[in-house]
């Protein structure tokens, strides 16, 4: 990455959060999902930091962060950002992008704070709760598994490198996207103590993220432009994205990543960029 990031920690009481930054000019906060860590936006993140003050935190229990025991339903997880982006660093107001998990949790923060959010972009995940099939049928079939109390910490502990490793080539369409030396950096700290549970524990919520969230949208859809991409290969969501964000937002626009799949920041990374850029001019 050629532009440095600065790695920083903010004390919240419950939650020891780390994060990177990176440039100056209005504020992107960028948040990653399972099984990934802030690193996941290291190929978008130069670009952006030439205009903006990029924000990059480990979402709680994940990455560099601490590993608290509860809290991992999304609208504490987005609290903890929320504190993290206004109280900690002072930003009134902020874009905001998320993926995989961190597209619920962006979600939940800016129907918390929709005056804070200038733009929303949710990058190949779709809204527990907002009336469509979250699980796909049961074709995303690790989430069952991962919601299931105590079973996958005890077949995965060890097996992380074969495990976490199948999500990273199968939900891609770009083999080399992922390369041996990022999963080495995904697996320094999914191999820590804790993490596994961690990351389990944002699947094991699901119930709970899904009944918050149908009380939102029985009270308002987002008001703040939206972004929202799918990828059109391998297990990317495609047009699942744009169905979801249309159901809890007003104001739309979409588009279907092509020759990606899941992981769309390391996959398409200059499409993602000019997506983004357009999305932030509209929302100035």
């Amino acid at each position: 990455m050629d532009t440095p990031v600065v790695h920083h920690y903010a004390d919240l009481d419950d939650v020891m959060m780390h994060y990177v930054r990176a440039g100056s000019g209005p504020p992107v906060v960028l948040l990653h999902g399972w099984p990934q860590t802030w690193y996941e936006w290291r190929h978008v993140i130069p670009a952006l930091a030439e205009r903006h003050t990029v924000i990059a935190p480990d979402l709680r229990g994940l990455g560099d962060s601490s590993r608290p025991e509860a809290g991992y339903d999304k609208r504490t997880v987005a609290n903890d950002v929320w504190r993290l982006v206004r109280d900690h660093l002072g930003f009134e107001r902020f874009h905001l992008v998320g993926h995989d998990w961190g597209g619920p949790t962006a979600y939940a923060l800016a129907a918390a704070h929709p005056e804070a959010v200038a733009t929303l972009a949710i990058l190949d995940v779709v809204i527990p709760g907002d009336g469509g099939d979250f699980s796909q049928g049961g074709r995303r079939w690790h989430h069952a598994f991962h919601m299931t109390p105590d079973l996958p910490e005890a077949l995965v502990q060890g097996r992380e490198r074969a495990y976490l490793g199948w999500f990273y080539r199968e939900f891609g369409y770009k083999p080399d996207a992922i390369s041996d030396a990022d999963v080495d950096e995904y697996l320094r700290t999914y191999t820590r103590p804790g993490a596994l549970r961690a990351g389990f524990a944002y699947y094991r919520n699901l119930p709970v993220d899904a009944a918050h969230n149908r009380e939102t949208i029985a009270r308002f859809k987002l008001p703040m432009p939206v972004l929202a991409l799918g990828g059109a290969k391998a297990r990317g969501r495609g047009a699942e994205v744009e169905q979801s964000m249309r159901r809890v937002a007003s104001n739309v626009e979409a588009a279907i990543v092509p020759d990606c799949g899941h992981w769309i920041p390391e996959e398409q990374p200059r499409f993602l960029l000019d997506r983004l850029f357009r999305l932030f001019g509209s929302g100035a």
